[in-house]
């Protein structure tokens, strides 16, 4: 699972050649949730604040996570984000 970026203690990840809507996986303590890169729909659950740091980051990065997205579906490496500041 290659991490893509890291900030506040949150990993976000993608893994390659993943089926279904662009989505991304982020990590925090024990929680995981998979978010829909486009919608931000949230699968799993998550502590709020931890969450909409998660929702206020994909916005910002919204082409640079599809753009990796495009990347792992071809199992190409994928380029890291700048972390939310």
């Amino acid at each position: 699972m290659p991490e893509i970026s890291r900030f506040l203690r949150i990993v976000i990840a993608m893994f390659y050649r993943e089926h279904g809507p662009p989505h991304f996986h982020a990590f925090y303590g024990g929680y995981r949730i998979t978010v829909e890169i486009e919608s931000g729909g949230v699968t799993g659950t998550f502590p709020r604040r931890a969450l909409a740091h998660v929702q206020e980051w994909r916005e910002l990065h919204k082409s640079e996570l599809l753009e990796d997205w495009r990347l792992a579906s071809d199992r190409k490496p994928m380029n890291k984000i700048p972390p939310l500041e």
